[in-house]
């Protein structure tokens, strides 16, 4: 099926007919309730091509399909050829799981509002449809809260950096910050919506809080000592002190994000506790509820899945697939987003010059061979995750996520029945030339350029 056989996500199903489209074409848009959610059914001929949809999600799809028909060009921000031709046929398609989604760590290393709508671009075109964006943590607080104003001018940005991951002292001595203002996330929420993105927002409780605690101690366990962001990676001991008034900060800081993030999910965090006693369970619990009375669902790491009480939840499963079962027993839905497959932070090779190799193994083909483990209908779909400790810039990040995260993409959309020697030359000779168009800076599938090395910083592979 020529020209049909460069897409990705594969396609549901795709028939040929003879025949070019001039691109740009006239496309007629009609409603398809028929079709399965975020589905789309295109018909190209000579004349134009006529582009059926389920809902607006299909219409954005049913769009990026035709722009990947037209060739790498049409990924440039402006027009360099005319002549651009679409093959003539149909496709008719529609997702595999409804949450395809991906976390950016903006709290690690902060990325400005320009970089994360460039990042939403990135991911409507490959079909994803949730950003999970994880606003707060140890090592900085990115989001304004008018009640609290300490969190952001204190808690959004630290006096230094650890440099790659090891034991020692060694820091970089640089400042670092940043925060988005509330004008910021409602025009990234804007903006991610009408690309059919999804924002979720993370505000992490009750452990990855050090920032916070920096900006207001009395939120600590010590309020009278020296509290600072942290300037090291990793988990910190320092816990939120779990009484009445920190529960109240933390439901006015809630009751912000509310007003700003329409999502139906939003995230809390409550991973990675050491030594968490049952005050903190509560303190979770007391979140989690107070967002189910405002008509939210929360979301919360597998952990949380310790905490007797809970409403029914969405559980981000980290720590295995295992864990996902384990939460859709216990009546919560489920999100898979394991460390061993789908942490694209992850060293992707053994090669010597693998840039901060942390971590498991991740190769593009193991990513785009994860398979989900969990069949139950409380599965909600499958995510990535791009945490940024070792990742100071959005070269950085392209470097990390790309193509590893094209590859999730097909994961995320496609049919089952996926075949990786089948997918690498469609990712190498058509997909890769649209990164190239878009100014994504991937890792080269046979390795680093000298320029994306960092042998000043060293790693801590798993």
């Amino acid at each position: 099926m020529p020209g049909f056989d460069t897409l990705l996500p594969r396609p549901v199903s795709v028939s040929a007919t003879p025949g070019r489209c001039p691109w740009p074409a006239p496309v007629s848009v009609s409603a398809a309730p028929e079709l399965p959610a975020e589905g789309y059914r295109l018909e190209i001929t000579p004349d134009g091509v006529t582009l059926s949809a389920a809902d607006a999600a299909g219409e954005v799809y049913g769009r990026q399909t035709l722009r990947q028909l037209a060739g790498p060009d049409a990924f440039r921000a402006a027009s360099i050829h005319s002549g651009l031709t679409l093959p003539c046929g149909v496709v008719g398609d529609h997702p595999r799981h409804g949450w395809r989604g991906c976390l950016l760590d903006v709290a690690r290393h902060f990325r400005t509002k320009a970089e994360v709508l460039r990042f939403v671009d990135l991911l409507a075109a490959h079909k994803l449809n949730v950003l999970n964006l994880h606003l707060t943590d140890d090592q900085g607080w990115r989001i304004e809260v008018p009640a609290y104003p300490r969190l952001t001018s204190v808690g959004g940005w630290r006096r230094s950096s650890m440099v790659g991951r090891h034991d020692g002292p060694e820091r970089d001595g640089r400042p670092h910050g940043g925060f988005y203002t509330t004008e910021d996330l409602r025009e990234i929420v804007a903006y991610a919506a009408s690309r059919a993105v999804t924002v979720v927002p993370e505000i992490d409780v009750p452990g990855h809080a050090r920032a916070a605690i920096a900006a207001y101690p009395k939120l600590g366990p010590d309020p009278d000592a020296d509290w600072e962001v942290w300037t090291s990676w990793g988990i910190s001991t320092s816990l939120l002190d779990p009484s009445e008034s920190t529960v109240d900060f933390f439901r006015t800081v809630f009751d912000h994000v509310l007003d700003v993030f329409p999502s139906p999910v939003i995230a809390l965090g409550g991973d990675e506790v050491p030594g968490a006693t049952g005050e903190h369970g509560r303190f979770v619990r007391e979140i989690a509820a107070h967002l189910v009375s405002r008509g939210r669902q929360p979301m919360g790491w597998d952990e949380v899945l310790e905490i007797e009480g809970l409403p029914s939840m969405l559980i981000g499963a980290w720590q295995s697939d295992t864990a996902g079962e384990r939460a859709a027993a216990l009546g919560h839905d489920v999100v898979l987003c394991s460390e061993e497959h789908l942490y694209l932070d992850h060293r992707q090779s053994d090669h010597p010059d693998e840039p901060i190799p942390v971590g498991y193994l991740h190769t593009l083909e193991d990513v785009y061979g994860y398979e989900p483990a969990l069949t139950s209908p409380r599965l909600r779909g499958v995510q990535a995750q791009v945490w940024t400790e070792h990742l100071d810039s959005a070269r950085r990040v392209d470097y990390a996520a790309f193509p590893r995260l094209s590859a999730f993409a097909e994961v995320a959309w496609s049919p089952a029945d996926r075949d990786f020697t089948e997918f690498l030359p469609r990712l190498r000779d058509h997909h890769l030339p649209r990164l190239d168009a878009l100014g994504v800076e991937y890792r080269p599938l046979d390795g680093p350029h000298p320029w994306q090395t960092r042998p000043d910083a060293p790693g801590r592979p798993r």
